[in-house]
């Protein structure tokens, strides 16, 4: 964490904490995920390696670009690209919807996200407005935490049924309209 400078706190969660920070060298503003004890958790320890694999075979520009992944003191940390706001909290200032071509310009991204993950035999398994970040300079939509995902190595694998988010079980087209109507 040497070359970062903490600038504040942009959420916390049961997993431990996203920082926003500088990089002193560069300058480049990052997302770092701070986890708590990571070292002595093996769910965590394995679910964030299953993450880091996942993003480091998935680059594209919709989803989020996972820069480095280190670990100080038996904590890991991820550092992201930063982005301004995630989706949920766009549409909590809108409250009657988003434009419509702004609703067009997110679905088409996302669409090209999950594409892009199902061309690399990936399953996302927890999209949700909190997990599409965007950028607002220029509207770029960016799928993240891939924590669910899972890459499907054969034909017809079984994986567990339900993982996602419980309030977020709905259809695509379900969540095109929460986006236009708020």
């Amino acid at each position: 964490m040497n070359k970062y400078e903490v600038l504040g706190v942009v959420g916390e969660g049961a997993y431990g904490v996203v920082l926003k920070c500088r990089n002193k060298d560069t300058a480049e503003i990052v997302a770092i995920k701070k986890f708590k004890e990571s070292e002595d958790d093996e769910v965590l320890k394995k679910t964030t390696l299953r993450e880091v694999k996942i993003l480091r075979m998935l680059r594209h520009n919709n989803i989020v670009c996972l820069k480095e992944a280190f670990k100080r003191q038996n904590k890991l940390f991820l550092v992201f690209e930063f982005a301004d706001k995630n989706l949920l909290e766009v549409l909590e200032e809108q409250p009657s919807g988003l434009e419509p071509e702004t609703v067009r310009n997110y679905i088409y991204q996302l669409v090209l996200a999950i594409h892009w993950c199902h061309s690399n035999n990936v399953i996302h398994r927890d999209i949700k407005p909190e997990n599409l970040l965007i950028n607002l300079k220029t509207k770029t939509l960016k799928l993240c935490d891939f924590g669910f995902a899972r890459v499907i190595s054969k034909p017809n694998e079984e994986l567990t049924d339900y993982v996602a988010t419980r309030w977020y079980g709905t259809c695509l087209g379900m969540k095109v309209y929460g986006l236009r109507n708020g």
